[in-house]
């Protein structure tokens, strides 16, 4: 069976994004927001970052995250890193990057405020 034939549905980069959005409030992640920076860079279309309020949920939203995209849809991320001591971790697929802070942190590094000339993309209303 090639890729083609495969039943694996295919995302585009906004759908990836607003599914890493999904999956990380799946996990009780704070504040998600979807920047698209199409316009504006080259290092990727799309930016998703949150918040968690514990060493263990940043973890669990990260690994909740990777290990979805995966058995869902085959997408295995080009790099994970995760800082321990910044309480940052980064999961990166190319088109998207998605970016949980422990909820005290992110502030302190402010990649809304970075990228404040990014669009944000409108997120669905919770049900």
């Amino acid at each position: 069976m090639t890729t083609s034939e495969s039943s694996v549905p295919e995302l585009d980069g906004l759908e990836l994004a607003q599914r890493c959005v999904d999956l990380a409030l799946d996990k009780k992640a704070l504040d998600p927001v979807i920047l698209d920076l199409r316009e504006i860079s080259t290092i990727t279309d799309y930016l998703v970052i949150c918040s968690a309020q514990s060493d263990p949920q940043l973890k669990a939203i990260a690994n909740g995250v990777v290990r979805a995209l995966k058995d869902d849809f085959d997408r295995k991320p080009l790099a994970v890193d995760g800082f321990p001591v910044s309480q940052w971790i980064v999961v990166d697929y190319g088109d998207v990057m998605l970016h949980i802070f422990h909820e005290g942190k992110r502030g302190v590094y402010a990649l809304e405020d970075l990228w404040n000339d990014a669009k944000k993309v409108k997120l669905p209303q919770a049900a």
